[in-house]
C-alpha cells in the first residue's frame, strides 16, 4: 500500500514540471529574474517546479509535457494574450493580440542557444532586432545583451536568483 501511494505521489510531482524558465530564455533552478530594459523594471518568480508566478500574468494554458501555449500578460494597462510555438524545447514564434491584431514575432537562435534575433511583422513592415555581445552568470544564463532597435542601440541587463 505504501509504495502505491509512494508511486502516485511520484507522479503526481513529474507532471508537474513546466518550462516557463526556459521561455524566459533561461535554464535551471530559477527563483526570479529582474530585467532592466529602456529604464523599466520587470520581476518574474517561479516556483520550484519551474512556473512563473507575478503580477501581469494570468490564465496561463499549458500542453501535457509543462510548455506553456498561452498566458495573458498586463502591458502598458492592457491585457494582452500572449500564445507561444516551441521547437525542440525553446520558444520558435511568439503571437501577441495587441488593440485586435495579431503580432508575431520569430525568434532564431545562435550555436550557443541563446536568441540571435528577433524579428517582428508590424502591419507589413518587419522589425528586426538582432542579439549581441552576451554576458553570462556562473550557471550560463545571460545576465547583459546589446540589441538594436529603430537604429538605437540600448543594452539589456537582467539578475537572476537561483533556488540553491
Amino acid at each position: 500500500m505504501m509504495l502505491a501511494v509512494m508511486a502516485v505521489s511520484f507522479a503526481a510531482q513529474a507532471q508537474s514540471k513546466f518550462h516557463d524558465v526556459e521561455a524566459n530564455e533561461a535554464t535551471g533552478p530559477v527563483k526570479s529574474i529582474s530585467m532592466n530594459m529602456m529604464g523599466h523594471e520587470q520581476v518574474v518568480t517561479f516556483s520550484k517546479d519551474g512556473k512563473m508566478q507575478g503580477e501581469g500574468y494570468s490564465d496561463a494554458v499549458y500542453d501535457a509535457n509543462g510548455y506553456l501555449q498561452s498566458v495573458k500578460r498586463s502591458m502598458m494597462g492592457q491585457n494582452v494574450e500572449v500564445k507561444y510555438t516551441w521547437e525542440n524545447g525553446r520558444i520558435v514564434s511568439q503571437t501577441m493580440n495587441m488593440m485586435g491584431r495579431d503580432v508575431v514575432s520569430k525568434i532564431t537562435y545562435n550555436d550557443k542557444g541563446a536568441v540571435a534575433s528577433q524579428s517582428m511583422d508590424m502591419g507589413g513592415q518587419e522589425m528586426n532586432m538582432p542579439y549581441t555581445d552576451y554576458k553570462y552568470d556562473d550557471h550560463g544564463n545571460w545576465i547583459s545583451r546589446k540589441t538594436s532597435m529603430m537604429g538605437n542601440e540600448m543594452e539589456m541587463t537582467r539578475k537572476i536568483e537561483y533556488y540553491e
